[in-house]
């Protein structure tokens, strides 16, 4: 393959998928990092594309995005791994939704093309799912906040409150045992409503959010029906939350998402 076709390609992978990390591209084109590097650098150089730290985002994504982009490159690993798991728990035909946040993202993507109903209030996914007609996308408008790009306040939670989904797929800030934490109190608000037009809760967290604290609490463990986490997870914090009613799933690899748990399938 040529490098105009390959960059012709990658170019178009970037638009289908919106952000990918340097390591998922060179597991898709099967070339070396420094040629994906070079690849990159032509088409960011043509205003197709814009690098950022550990990947590459769509130019046709919202720039308040790029910060997003930037903190979905930490743990890419473990949040893919988190993203696959939690996506075979949807069924074709579910109504979920998707809380804004990195793992969430990784989520959406491996929902995309999925005959399912996605509600989000995160500008990512939906620029994501937006351009895929057999996935139906519900926005919940309102202000959208600059740094992460999720919509908040009253038309938001208007919007949630005639809605009802089986799944609601959510992000955390921290763990702790006194329970989930996110850093946005509006936000947590919004996150709060998400959870009570659904059936069933799924909070999707790495392990380097667990013992952490942040400014406002989103629920109790007891609240929660599932958590997806990593195999990076400390035993003891599996043991702890096990204890306090969360059943938890470590996700190590495609097919970790077929197990027992409280979340039907």
């Amino acid at each position: 393959m040529t490098s105009a076709t390959r960059q012709q390609h990658l170019g178009t992978y970037l638009a289908q998928e919106g952000y990918a990390s340097l390591d998922e591209i060179v597991r898709r084109f099967g070339v070396s990092i420094s040629t994906i590097r070079r690849d990159l650098s032509e088409l960011q150089r043509r205003g197709l594309i814009r690098r950022t730290r550990g990947g590459a985002l769509h130019a046709g994504i919202i720039d308040s995005a790029m910060d997003y982009s930037m903190r979905e490159s930490q743990n890419i690993a473990e949040k893919e791994l988190i993203g696959d798991a939690v996506a075979g728990f949807v069924r074709d035909g579910d109504a979920v939704i998707l809380d804004g946040g990195t793992t969430t993202f990784q989520v959406a993507k491996r929902l995309r093309g999925r005959p399912i109903h996605v509600v989000t209030n995160s500008l990512p996914i939906a620029g994501l799912l937006g351009n895929c007609s057999e996935t139906e996308l519900v926005f919940l408008g309102g202000y959208v906040m600059p740094r992460s790009g999720v919509s908040l306040g009253p038309y938001a939670e208007e919007m949630l409150c005639s809605l009802h989904v089986r799944l609601a797929i959510m992000g955390t800030a921290g763990v702790t045992e006194e329970g989930f934490f996110n850093n946005h109190i509006l936000v947590v608000e919004l996150e709060k409503l998400m959870m009570n037009s659904a059936e069933e809760v799924i909070v999707a967290a790495d392990h380097t959010k667990f013992g952490r604290k942040s400014l406002a609490k989103l629920c109790e463990s007891s609240e929660v029906n599932l958590l997806v986490s990593d195999a990076g997870l400390d035993r003891s914090w599996e043991e702890s939350l096990r204890a306090l009613g969360v059943d938890v799933h470590l996700a190590r690899g495609p097919q970790s998402a077929v197990v027992e748990s409280g979340v039907t399938q």
